[in-house]
């Protein structure tokens, strides 16, 4: 992410690098104190004052600047438009948020034109073993991704499922048990739920947020129907609806938009909910390893939220322009990941707890490489096993293990 941020702080004004808590934005924006930049942080209470009480003021002292944790005090933002518009020298101010800015109804101007957006997620497989995070290179350009001969059989059984449960979060990954790591989790999601959601938004029922995000843990990987959610909330749908959109701008959630084709009329339009961290999807689950390895049904959802969350990432630093979708239709046939290019071409990505393939594990693929027709590059079914092998038609069973080794 880093020379991302120096590309962009050399031709841009601003810069903004949003993401959840805690992955690592304000370690990463307090290197550029060393480079001329003046520090602030809204998290302090007398520099939250002045952004809120006299943005202008405080945006007129500065030159070049780092502000930490922007969406505290969203009223900085017109006041660095203006400042921009009198001095368009790039790499004037560095942002940091925890919830996107560009969804907060607070914010008064999106700095169209002056702005550049980079999002920061947890940390990625790849980058926790030092690899180059080239998986979705590689399959764009039409490399099939393998494991080098003397990776193979690693991170598969109870290893993939430890690194699943372990999530991407920094503070957690570091924690030397799962005691601490879950202490750590619980009090994560406590103090989001308690402090940043005030922040961000007018929350009437704010008591109920706990229990919103447990129940959505139970609906990750499913398509988002808020009906039944309300209604066992007590909620309206339209309050839930709000409740939800909330935990999507601090970077919890997120919702995968279906791909879409000409050809088809029977796509089932509701986008599907993940989590962007499985480690905290567990928690929330309070799924842990001797009871996934009773139940190992119940690791489908947590794989698939981390590969989806490892997907994301990997898109997030690309230096193409990629979109990650999902696709279903009303006869139940359904691929778990669509990233499509700028151009319109795609890949498939299915995604299977176990350690072989079937034939049947490639019906959604064939549906759209049937659909997306010379658009349609790859279709690849990742799996806890440690060889490539080809499918047919341009279809592959694929390690896991690639997305981190790669």
């Amino acid at each position: 992410m880093a020379p991302l941020i120096q590309e962009a702080l050399a031709d841009t004004p601003v810069v903004l690098l949003n993401g959840p808590r805690q992955a690592g934005k304000s370690t990463l924006a307090a290197t550029y104190g060393d480079r001329g930049f003046r520090m602030l942080s809204l998290d302090d209470a007398a520099t939250l004052a002045s952004a809120r009480e006299d943005p202008t003021g405080l945006v007129r002292s500065l030159d070049r600047a780092v502000i930490d944790e922007v969406q505290r005090a969203p009223e900085l933002l017109l006041a660095i438009k203006q400042s921009v518009d009198n001095d368009r020298r790039p790499g004037r101010f560095l942002l940091t948020g925890s919830a996107d800015l560009r969804l907060l109804p607070s914010v008064a101007d999106s700095l169209a034109g002056r702005m550049e957006v980079l999002t920061l997620l947890p940390l990625a497989g790849c980058e926790l073993d030092g690899a180059a995070g080239q998986w979705l290179e590689c399959v764009f350009s039409g490399d099939i991704p393998m494991l080098p001969s003397g990776n193979r059989a690693i991170e598969t059984g109870e290893a993939l499922v430890e690194r699943v449960l372990r999530g991407g979060y920094p503070e957690a990954v570091a924690r030397s048990t799962v005691r601490r790591r879950e202490a750590w989790l619980r009090q994560y999601a406590a103090a989001l739920l308690s402090r940043d959601v005030r922040d961000i938004a007018s929350i009437e029922k704010l008591e109920q947020m706990p229990r919103l995000l447990r129940a959505l843990a139970q609906m990750a990987g499913q398509l988002t129907n808020l009906n039944p959610l309300a209604g066992q909330l007590l909620l309206d749908h339209k309050t839930a609806a709000k409740y939800v959109g909330v935990l999507e701008q601090l970077f919890l959630i997120r919702r995968i938009q279906p791909w879409g084709s000409n050809r088809l009329a029977r796509i089932v339009k509701s986008p599907k909910l993940h989590f962007l961290d499985s480690g905290l999807l567990s928690h929330l689950r309070g799924a842990d390893a001797v009871a996934l390895k009773r139940d190992r049904t119940a690791f489908g959802p947590l794989l698939e939220c981390y590969v989806v969350s490892e997907l994301l990432k990997l898109a997030s630093w690309s230096e193409r322009d990629l979109q990650v979708l999902s696709y279903r239709d009303k006869d139940q046939r359904e691929v778990d990941v669509v990233i499509e290019n700028a151009a319109g071409q795609l890949i498939g990505v299915e995604i299977k707890a176990k350690a072989s393939v079937q034939p049947r594990d490639f019906a959604g693929l064939h549906k759209l490489a049937e659909l997306s027709g010379d658009q349609f590059i790859a279709g690849l079914v990742l799996y806890d096993g440690n060889e490539t092998l080809p499918m047919g038609h341009g279809l592959w069973a694929v390690p896991l293990a690639t997305l981190w080794r790669l």
